[in-house]
């Protein structure tokens, strides 16, 4: 069975929406989102504007378009013919789940729908910063079908919201990372799938993470020498090899930690380690505490958030 590196990161990531909402947008206007570290999402319904990111070039996105920012440090979206600089707007809500931005009195020129989710996984920072800082994708029919599914869900408390919600935004995360265009070209995993050579060596770090891998190893995966590898890797990914091997398997520990069905022993042969004792000197110097810190950390958050105890490894 073929693993799919993508999807194993957004099931990880554990995402949930915060909202969905209709926007429309009058005259000459400007908004700030400086949500830090939630994924914002937006499509193009009806005009054009601009989205201005620190550090990067701006882009025009226009209708049909759909735009997927992982990580929300700090942008800026604004009309095409933009107010003076230093002056951003915030938006009045209109109607249940529509806001408008801009004067009452101006015409419409854009109509967006946009949402806001967040990662519930401990590991969100560590795995946001594998995916690109943000993509476009242009006249993809599922995506807004998806998204129309995503708002629908949102205006509505039906049984089971919560997990119809995460498992919507997972298909939608992947379908936007799979279609849409990475417009940052910083280093990600999505690059590093989207490379003939490194697409092999990081889908066999996914599907045997138990194995003892070596950088010669995983050239060899990709049919490429130990240095070109190592230095192809590490630009096009953003991490080095091993760097990058490390942290999936401690992400991959503390979700087997956070079942509290497994060993000590049984965790760390799945992840690579010869022992319990080399597996535990490892996760502590990665993660700041112990595994069984961890999972005893995890169970009193879980009890916290369930209301009801629970008992695992060094439980009673």
């Amino acid at each position: 069975m073929t693993v799919d590196p993508l999807a194993e990161i957004v099931a990880l990531l554990q995402p949930s929406a915060s909202y969905s909402k209709l926007v429309e947008y009058a005259g000459r206007w400007r908004i700030r989102r400086n949500i830090e570290g939630k994924p914002v999402f937006f499509a193009v319904l009806e005009g054009a504007c601009r989205v201005v990111s620190s550090g990067r070039p701006p882009i025009i996105v226009r209708k049909g378009d759909f735009v997927l920012s992982p990580s929300t440090n700090d942008h800026v979206v604004e009309s095409i013919d933009a107010p003076p600089y230093g002056i951003a707007m915030m938006p009045t809500k209109i109607g249940e789940g529509r806001f408008r931005i801009g004067k009452p009195d101006e015409p419409v020129n854009l109509r967006m729908q946009v949402g806001l989710c967040s990662f519930a996984s401990p590991d969100a920072v560590l795995l946001v910063s594998l995916l690109p800082a943000m993509i476009v994708a242009s006249d993809e029919p599922r995506l807004a079908l998806l998204l129309q599914l995503v708002a629908d869900e949102t205006r509505h408390s039906r049984p089971g919201r919560e997990v119809v919600l995460e498992r919507l935004l997972e298909v939608l995360l992947i379908e936007a990372l799979r279609c849409g265009a990475d417009v940052t070209s910083i280093p990600s995993l999505s690059r590093g799938l989207a490379d003939d050579r490194l697409v092999t060596a990081l889908r066999a770090m996914h599907a045997r993470p138990e194995r003892s891998w070596t950088v010669a190893g995983l050239a060899a995966e990709a049919g490429m020498s130990r240095s070109a590898f190592f230095a192809r890797f590490t630009r096009v990914v953003g991490h080095p090899p091993m760097e990058y091997l490390l942290a999936w398997r401690m992400a991959l520990a503390k979700r087997l930690l956070r079942t509290r069905e497994l060993t000590i022993e049984h965790i760390a042969a799945q992840v690579g380690y010869g022992s319990g004792s080399t597996f535990s000197t490892a996760f502590s110097r990665h993660v700041g505490m112990s595994p069984m810190r961890y999972a005893k950390a995890m169970r009193i958050r879980h009890d916290r958030y369930s209301g009801f105890p629970s008992f695992g490894p060094g439980g009673s």
